[in-house]
């Protein structure tokens, strides 16, 4: 005869933490709506071409040895990354993307009572980050679409252990300069983390903006983080990396989770530094149609932030879910933000056209 399992009242359930009944998990850029006609993804910051033909090669090459785990040390890779950017292999880490490299550095320095600063609104990835990794939020609201560097000066305490600059500020657009970057870092302590997010770098024209491979080479205090995703197409593939002195690396690697960048992107992301000058000619090509688009925007009327990224920014308020309706009923899906506004990433001129024929017939101007 055999055992029965004990019954559990269903009204018991178990024990998780209670910081996640409190946020709202990530939600990724939507997909476009079905139906008939093309429809286009605008909502993901993605890059609209495909991989090189050099690159699916070793992509489906790297294929081959799946059954073998990666090289957790990333160290061909690591070997790769600091051989392009001048910069010591000790200096470099990886991780699953740019946000996993967030997330790693959080585990990092969160200890009971931290505090992490950022401004808001930025990458929607850094409040839920800091809740799981038990870190405080402090979050500093954006002056004219962009960092006020003066307030977040003004909010550092002796709990602040992280602070996050996203430039290009993901979703507004808008670079931090190099003067007042500058000026922000030599009044932040020299405990306090400061991670330069530099996700759209690629796609900065403005020669006022902050580099922060070249800021943090006399600072041990500062990170850059980098991403494959965007820039060089590997979205699908998850790989990013953070150029750090050796301690913030060091620390970084110790909180990776196990085997988490896998072989076919570590391939990927080698070959695509190496094909590098043929990936930033279409970034080239992206960057024109971004100024033709905000072009196209301005002259019609709406107000739109000047963008050093992949996308354009549209404060709309309360009209964000109507527009981002209309935006759906054309085929296109666009990333909105509540009552904020709506953020549209530049893809191919089809998909770029369309959208500019819905914004040229909504009747509101923001």
């Amino acid at each position: 005869m055999s055992a029965r399992m004990p019954q559990t009242p269903a009204a018991v359930t178990p024990r998780f933490r209670p910081v996640l009944d409190r946020f709202a998990p990530y939600q990724p850029g939507k997909r476009p709506p079905g139906g008939a006609g093309a429809a286009y993804k605008l909502s993901s910051n993605e890059s609209p071409f495909g991989p090189l033909p050099s690159v699916a090669a070793v992509i489906a090459e790297a294929a081959a040895g799946v059954n073998r785990y990666p090289d957790h040390a990333a160290r061909e890779l690591t070997d790769a990354i600091a051989a392009r950017f001048g910069v010591p292999p000790g200096h470099v880490a990886v991780g699953c993307g740019s946000v996993g490299l967030i997330q790693q550095l959080l585990e990092a320095v969160s200890d009971p009572g931290a505090e992490v600063l950022y401004a808001w609104r930025s990458f929607e990835a850094y409040p839920y980050l800091s809740d799981l990794a038990g870190a405080r939020s402090v979050r500093v609201p954006l002056r004219d679409e962009g960092h006020d560097l003066g307030a977040m000066a003004a909010a550092i305490t002796a709990r602040t252990r992280l602070i996050f600059i996203c430039t290009p500020n993901n979703p507004t657009g808008t670079i931090v300069p190099r003067a007042d970057l500058e000026r922000f870092l030599d009044q932040v302590p020299g405990d306090c983390l400061v991670a330069l997010d530099e996700a759209y770098v690629q796609y900065v024209r403005d020669p006022a903006a902050a580099d922060g491979l070249e800021l943090y080479r006399e600072r041990p205090n500062v990170a850059v983080l980098r991403t494959f995703s965007k820039a060089y197409g590997l979205a699908g593939l998850r790989v990013g990396f953070l150029i750090g002195h050796e301690a913030v690396a060091a620390a970084a690697r110790k909180t990776m989770l196990t085997f988490t960048v896998n072989s076919i992107a570590m391939a990927a992301a080698i070959a695509s530094l190496a094909a590098e000058a043929e990936l930033l000619r279409r970034v080239d090509l992206v960057v024109a149609e971004r100024e033709r688009v905000r072009g196209e925007l301005l002259r019609m009327g709406w107000t739109v932030p000047p963008s050093q990224a992949n996308f354009v920014w549209l404060r709309l308020g309360s009209a964000t879910p109507e527009f981002a309706a209309a935006c759906d009923h054309a085929g296109l899906a666009i990333r909105s933000f509540g009552q904020e506004g709506a953020r549209i990433s530049i893809g191919e001129p089809a998909a770029n056209d369309r959208f500019l024929e819905v914004a040229a017939t909504y009747p509101r101007r923001a």
